[in-house]
């Protein structure tokens, strides 16, 4: 049996815009707009945030995750996030591939999550490739980051503000730059 675009899509395939089941994932997005426009219009208390969040991922978030609208996804529906997270104001995930963050993580304003790459040859160009991210328990994402697709950033690291993070990140590690190099360890 065949996979539908969403697993080829997961599974870090080329998904061409001319793909016969691309407008699934085109309805997708559609319906995540809709949920993010919701969210980002108005105000909303702690737990209506939280019931809009867990719409748009299709999984019900815990009671200790707080998010500060505004916040921008493609899809949505590929978010897991763990027990007390803190997403604040201005985010933006590009989602496709799967972005996992797990327990205690404090994420800055204007932060971006990026799974989707497009291939280098000029004729593949308007395809895209979608690899998963992964932050660790105990990660701090400073205001203005970039973490760019297939990235684990690794236990209690901290991601400077302004850094662009291209390659995984080891545990207890301070990252700054562009591209994010280590520049301290981090001792208890």
């Amino acid at each position: 049996m065949s996979k539908d675009i969403f697993e080829r899509d997961r599974s870090g395939e080329v998904i061409s815009i001319n793909d016969p089941e691309f407008y699934k994932i085109g309805e997708a997005i559609e319906r995540a707009q809709k949920l993010i426009a919701e969210l980002n219009t108005g105000y909303h208390n702690t737990n209506q945030v939280r019931d809009l969040f867990s719409q748009l991922t299709g999984e019900m978030v815990d009671e200790t995750f707080e998010l500060l609208p505004p916040f921008y996804t493609d899809y949505g529906q590929n978010i897991r996030v763990g027990k007390n997270v803190f997403i604040n104001q201005g985010c933006t995930f590009m989602d496709r591939g799967g972005i996992i963050i797990e327990d205690h993580v404090l994420i800055a304003p204007k932060v971006n999550l990026v799974t989707i790459n497009h291939p280098v040859a000029p004729s593949q160009r308007r395809s895209t490739v979608s690899t998963p991210i992964v932050i660790k328990k105990g990660v701090w994402i400073g205001i203005a980051a970039t973490i760019m697709p297939g990235v684990t950033v690794g236990e209690n690291s901290i991601i400077s503000a302004g850094a662009v993070v291209t390659k995984d990140v080891p545990a207890n590690t301070i990252v700054a730059g562009i591209p994010a190099k280590v520049i301290k360890t981090i001792e208890e």
